[in-house]
């Protein structure tokens, strides 16, 4: 009896370690799942831009990327400096503000070769997120989670739009109006913002900018209807 007592508590002994190792294998072996899981959502994350800074925020020097329901967009970040890209942090992103170039017949590209030279000129503090050509063409220069000077007060707080014309009228013609409401569709929806978060310069300053928008109220909250359509499609 001694003996069978002796192989039975044997044998219960056993199979409670064999059950350990299968619980530490499985319990191993779930952790490992689960950090791989992890890996893969947050590489996920990375790739798609998600997180405060949007996926608009592009640090290589130049690459032309395309986000879906966005209009294709140059990326030419601007040299960090002190006059143009100061580099600093966004609070967060509470409006986007459309300005006119006030220079007719200037492209996207010589607009930002302008605001890259001011680390050179010294001249004034100036630059915007985002300068929309004449062919339509956008060209981003600032990342999204930094300031740009362009909006004075609101700088901490808002998204810069660059808009060129072909006249001293101000007004845009049909291919960069088209960008204008696609990207800053794009921009609201992307931030959760409305077509009431979209201003003029002229509504932070008093500044004629955007001089067309300021002097044809109408085609402001037109342009603002268009935008908020666009935004409600995506």
């Amino acid at each position: 009896m001694r003996q069978k007592r002796t192989r039975y508590r044997y044998s219960r002994m056993t199979r409670k370690r064999r059950r350990a190792q299968v619980r530490r294998r499985i319990l191993g072996t779930a952790g490992v799942v689960t950090l791989c899981v992890l890996g893969l959502v947050l590489g996920i994350r990375k790739l798609s831009g998600s997180g405060p800074s949007g996926p608009v925020d592009i640090q290589t020097d130049t690459t032309s990327v395309q986000w879906e329901g966005a209009p294709p967009i140059q990326v030419e970040l601007l040299t960090p400096n002190e006059w143009s890209r100061p580099q600093i942090a966004l609070e967060q992103i509470r409006g986007i503000v459309i300005h006119y170039t006030a220079n007719p017949g200037s492209t996207a590209q010589q607009n930002r070769d302008y605001f890259e030279g001011l680390k050179n000129a010294q001249s004034t503090k100036a630059s915007s997120h985002f300068i929309i050509g004449l062919d339509g063409e956008v060209v981003q220069c600032i990342p999204s989670s930094e300031w740009a000077y362009a909006s004075n007060d609101r700088n901490s707080d808002t998204l810069s739009i660059e808009c060129c014309h072909p006249d001293e009228s101000g007004q845009f013609n049909d291919a960069t109006y088209q960008s204008m409401v696609q990207l800053t569709g794009w921009l609201c929806h992307r931030f959760g913002l409305s077509s009431e978060d979209v201003i003029r310069h002229y509504d932070v300053t008093g500044k004629d900018c955007p001089k067309y928008f300021v002097e044809h109220e109408d085609a402001w909250v037109q342009f603002r209807k268009d935008v908020q359509a666009y935004a409600d499609s995506l």
